[in-house]
């Protein structure tokens, strides 16, 4: 049973980033922890999401907290098998299954603090200029609300893996070594799902385009040039 894989009453531990236990939910690995790794995940995302997509319809409300679980899974897959070969690379001695593990309870940590943000999101959203006008204040709009989104998801990420530096400073041994996993993953992690992240276009969207799940030109550009161009037009 999932609540048998991790109590509630542990999932402050989690939160926390409390090396001992970690690493016992490490070593005791089980398809019910995995399982509960990978549901809160889809909570918490779910929730921002769709506090994302109410700006324009229910229905794009619906795709959002659909994309971003997604994204968050598919980045927490990836990357598990990346870093399980960067981790033994640079003074980390874990196998795989268990840097996918680790992946997954950064993650869950950083849809907990997504979760916890929506209500947030959707009273910004809410409370702002409708996004449909197509005039110099709905483009002010837009790009203030998908940067304050970015550093919502910055943050987030960051601090899911920062609680897991003391369980790396523990499996290795020493700070350094623990530093420049961190470093590592938090590279993949950004790489992999920024790239994810303009493919399903889960953000605000362009406020004159139709509602679709994917986008014709999804698989044109990349993720940095849109932040990029959204910085230029916000301090031009």
């Amino acid at each position: 049973m999932i609540a048998s894989a991790l109590h509630p009453a542990q999932v402050p531990a989690l939160l926390r980033g409390e090396p001992a236990p970690i690493q016992q939910w490490m070593r005791d690995w089980s398809a019910a922890r995995l399982s509960f790794h990978v549901f809160a995940i889809i909570l918490g995302t779910a929730a921002f999401g769709a506090a994302i997509g109410c700006w324009r319809a229910p229905m794009q409300a619906m795709f959002t907290a659909i994309k971003f679980p997604l994204i968050l899974l598919l980045t927490a897959f990836g990357n598990g098998l990346l870093n399980g070969m960067l981790a033994p690379l640079l003074g980390v001695n874990i196998t795989f299954r268990q840097s996918l593990l680790a992946i997954l309870m950064s993650f869950t940590i950083a849809a907990a603090i997504l979760g916890a943000f929506s209500p947030l999101v959707f009273f910004l959203i809410w409370n702002s200029p409708p996004l449909t006008a197509m005039d110099e204040s709905a483009r002010t709009t837009h790009g203030t609300i998908l940067l304050g989104l970015v550093a919502m998801l910055a943050m987030a990420g960051i601090a899911g893996n920062i609680r897991l530096l003391q369980l790396l400073r523990e499996l290795s041994g020493s700070a350094a070594n623990a530093r420049r996993t961190l470093v590592a993953w938090l590279a993949g992690n950004l790489l992999l799902g920024s790239q994810l992240s303009w493919i399903l276009r889960p953000f605000v969207g362009h406020p004159g385009w139709p509602v679709q799940f994917l986008r014709d030109e999804a698989f044109k550009g990349n993720f940095f040039e849109i932040v990029f161009a959204t910085i230029k037009q916000l301090i031009s």
